[in-house]
């Protein structure tokens, strides 16, 4: 178990932890677009190239770094539209990631109404940052997508 409910009312992690399920590094593969793919941070990373053939590279990828990598090169130019798309291609993974693995949207629906953070010291767009006071996107994001599959569960 990853965190206690009873105990805490905030729920930390770090988005580049491959052991956490709930992290876009965790190793979760679902299919989205037609293809199948390793990570949330594979297809988050490809989803910034109109290039095919480089985001094939990045879906191939070994590892989540790796994919993440290859998601900062500056070879190939990024999509127009990435600054306002982003994060909505890293919640529609996330949620596939959760329909695709019941255990991951169990911890997720089991983390009830906490705060989650994601707790990065450099990261004041994805994450809290070193003083707290960055913008926890991905903590906003997740605790986005518990709402979401909370209502599906109450319509069924």
């Amino acid at each position: 178990m990853f965190f206690d409910k009873k105990e805490t009312s905030l729920l930390t992690l770090t988005r580049e932890d491959p052991s956490h399920p709930l992290a876009s590094y965790s190793k979760h593969a679902f299919e989205l677009d037609g293809f199948e793919w390793p990570s949330v941070e594979h297809y988050y990373q490809a989803m910034k190239f109109d290039d095919a053939a480089y985001r094939e590279q990045i879906r191939l990828a070994a590892h989540p770094a790796e994919a993440a990598k290859l998601g900062k090169s500056k070879k190939f130019s990024r999509r127009k539209d990435w600054k306002k798309s982003s994060v909505t291609y890293m919640t529609r993974a996330t949620y596939i990631k959760c329909r695709t693995h019941a255990d991951v949207a169990k911890l997720l629906l089991d983390s009830d109404e906490q705060e989650i953070k994601n707790v990065s010291q450099y990261d004041y767009f994805w994450g809290s940052g070193r003083d707290m006071r960055g913008e926890n996107t991905f903590g906003k994001m997740l605790m986005g997508v518990r709402k979401k599959l909370k209502e599906e569960q109450s319509a069924q």
